[in-house]
């Protein structure tokens, strides 16, 4: 999750990030105070006494970072703090990369201002690229500021308003510039091993694992269509026989889709919106990114004996290989995973 600074971006797109950032800084609101003033309401005071708690969990308990993250809160008054603009080629599963001095390549652009997201979006389509615009409620700055919890983030229930803090803070721990698929499962792999710790230590049951096992799954149809649709681009051919093989494989989708679904969560319509509405490849870009190799720093966790101390060195030792050796060696730890 993240607005990062692109290396080639305008001038303007810099004053814009330079903006919003320091509005954040500017209305940050220490916790602990809001906590003892008498007017704060007293939903939101449960809310940011959660968040409170689990912020010193992850110092104390996961080993992530004890900083000022998430002892502020900010009132965004707007439903997102970043909008992240995604693109593709019209015929190409690959985003076109937006390049950051600090966090390297990745598949968006994040703007404070929706409308200037929407313009961007725009432009990309009038140049011929697939587009789509996705709201974010939470972003690191990788402990560049000290992140504040924000009120997007208090829409979600207690579970996943302590899990974005502990996924949030394993990037400030360790981030690989460039690698967006490795940052990210490691940092969804401390998220939910995080959280199973996080419900034990207050006496909970494990999370319950439906709702997850059915994103897995849809995850999996999503990332089946991706595949189809680079086996189809390859394929080659005309603009219009390459459109006419997209809508194809994307109606296919919509009836495996429907199969699935039926066949094994019924009664349950949660993805129908998402399916129903219109699919692009660059719609595709963020499934896959967060849990590509959960499994493979799960293995390591196990390998680690469940300490954090020698699961964090591990994942150290794994962040200063070069890419390719790297990919090898969690490729390696995917063999150890459980299957099925």
């Amino acid at each position: 999750m993240g607005l990062l600074l692109s290396g080639c971006a305008s001038l303007r797109y810099y004053a814009h990030v330079a903006h919003g950032q320091g509005e954040l800084l500017l209305h940050r609101q220490r916790i602990d105070r809001l906590l003892r003033d008498p007017r704060t309401d007293p939903a939101l005071a449960r809310r940011l006494a959660l968040a409170l708690d689990a912020r010193r969990f992850a110092a104390r308990r996961l080993g992530l970072p004890d900083n000022r993250s998430y002892t502020r809160y900010v009132d965004l008054h707007r439903p997102y703090v970043v909008w992240n603009v995604f693109a593709t080629p019209r015929h190409s599963v690959e985003a076109v990369p937006q390049c950051f001095p600090i966090a390297g390549c990745v598949a968006y652009r994040g703007y404070f201002d929706e409308a200037l997201a929407r313009a961007r979006a725009e432009r990309l389509r009038a140049q011929g690229d697939d587009v789509w615009v996705g709201g974010v409620p939470a972003y690191s700055t990788l402990g560049w500021f000290a992140d504040p919890i924000l009120s997007s983030m208090l829409r979600w229930d207690d579970d996943e308003l302590a899990a974005t803090i502990f996924h949030e803070l394993a990037h400030q721990l360790i981030y690989v510039k460039g690698d967006s698929a490795f940052n990210e499962s490691f940092a969804s792999f401390v998220q939910e091993q995080g959280l199973r710790e996080w419900r034990a230590a207050r006496g909970l049951p494990p999370p319950d694992g439906r709702a997850q096992a059915m994103d897995d799954g849809f995850t999996a149809l999503v990332l089946d269509l991706r595949e189809r649709l680079r086996a189809a681009y390859a394929r080659g051919g005309g603009a219009a026989a390459l459109d006419a093989a997209k809508q194809a494989e994307i109606a296919a989708f919509r009836a495996r889709y429907a199969q699935w679904r039926d066949a094994h969560w019924p009664g349950d319509h949660r993805y129908d919106a998402w399916v129903a509405a219109p699919i692009n490849n660059a719609r595709l870009l963020p499934f896959g990114l967060y849990d590509r190799w959960m499994p493979a720093f799960a293995a390591l966790f196990r390998r680690s004996e469940a300490q954090w101390p020698a699961f964090y060195a591990g994942v150290r030792a794994l962040a200063r290989q070069p890419a390719a050796a790297r990919e090898q060696a969690l490729r390696r730890l995917l063999d150890e995973a459980p299957r099925g």
